[in-house]
């Protein structure tokens, strides 16, 4: 019992030289090392195991994204031409007298100093939105597929931006933002000289854009994001957190003044609408949680799937899981489709 409560100090020397034996230190000194070196090959072992799943995942991903490049591509290059139309509603952008809004009287104005708050929330929500559909494919908390899922997600942006495009160039509102009222020299754009002057939008036109309005582009990517976790995520404080925060920046985009409170209501029940809608046509996404079926198989999966097809077969029961025909086995014979098959019953 004394020898136990040493070792247990974490002293293998002074255990072993108080004892005045030096074969009991080397002892210790030696069973230190094997536990080291046992810990070095379990850390090894799994190391390759994570290596080979990150390998694999890679590999599917780069192959999902060879089949549906297109469909990526085209959700970009949308964006590109819903940017081109939020810039060319400038044009004909005309300010005036802010509009009565139940929302500016029931809320203070942040003020230009403090605008930038309803950009600040925005970004968080769309970096870890990002975040989170690339994270580690090593991590089995992941449903999906990254490709799958922002094929689903542009999908829903691309729809949504047809619908925001048709709105805001059917009536043009005069702008409550700071820059897009009445003495301000970023209010309206004198007439383009040329069409490149539309097409090639600067950094500063997107963020000083005035007359795309309704409803709002802000509503549209958090919402998509939002209802996207919530259909796809794991963890259950995260998907309260991000409907909370979805709130705050509708709060937020009107007490900034960026928009009317007509964008943001119309936002909230078009874009849900649209994901609902959009979602049911679109086919499922496969569960990788579930051992995928997507992922190459090992050797030994590869093994295991053949010994169980040859077991089924010599039982008598159908490999494909649709054949729910009843087979009868007699004399190593099944009949098949109502044939008959004799049997010579004679001992």
């Amino acid at each position: 019992m004394e020898v136990v409560e040493e070792f247990e100090l974490d002293l293998p020397f002074e255990s072993g030289f108080s004892r005045g034996g030096i074969w009991f230190g080397f002892e210790v000194i030696w069973k230190w090392l094997l536990r080291a070196f046992k810990m070095n090959l379990y850390i090894g072992r799994e190391a390759s195991k994570l290596w080979k799943r990150f390998c694999a995942e890679i590999s599917t991903e780069i192959s999902l994204l060879i089949e549906n490049w297109k469909y990526l591509l085209g959700g970009l290059i949308f964006q590109y031409i819903h940017g081109v139309a939020a810039h060319g509603v400038h044009y004909i952008h005309r300010p005036g007298p802010i509009l009565q809004d139940v929302g500016f009287f029931l809320l203070p104005e942040l003020g230009q100093d403090k605008a930038y708050l309803s950009e600040t929330l925005f970004t968080f929500i769309f970096l870890s939105f990002v975040a989170w559909s690339f994270h580690p494919f090593i991590l089995k908390s992941k449903k999906v597929y990254t490709v799958l899922l922002w094929c689903r997600v542009l999908a829903f942006l691309v729809a949504c931006q047809i619908l925001r495009i048709l709105t805001f160039y059917s009536t043009q509102l005069p702008g409550p933002n700071y820059h897009c009222r009445e003495g301000s020299r970023l209010a309206t754009l004198p007439p383009p000289d040329n069409a490149y002057e539309v097409l090639l939008m600067n950094f500063r036109g997107v963020l000083y854009g005035c007359g795309d309005l309704i409803f709002s582009s802000h509503m549209i990517f958090t919402l998509v994001f939002v209802r996207s976790y919530q259909k796809y995520g794991t963890q259950r404080f995260i998907k309260h957190l991000a409907w909370l925060f979805a709130v705050i920046q509708s709060l937020l985009i009107i007490a900034s003044r960026k928009h009317y409170t007509v964008d943001v209501v119309v936002a909230w029940y078009t874009v849900n609408l649209v994901v609902f809608f959009v979602d049911k046509k679109l086919p499922e996404l496969p569960d990788r949680t579930n051992g995928a079926a997507l992922l190459p198989l090992s050797t030994k999966e590869r093994d295991t799937k053949s010994r169980d097809e040859s077991h089924k077969l010599l039982n008598g029961n159908s490999v494909d899981p649709t054949d729910r025909r009843q087979r009868t086995q007699v004399n190593g014979k099944i009949p098949e489709e109502g044939n008959a098959v004799h049997v010579n019953t004679t001992p």
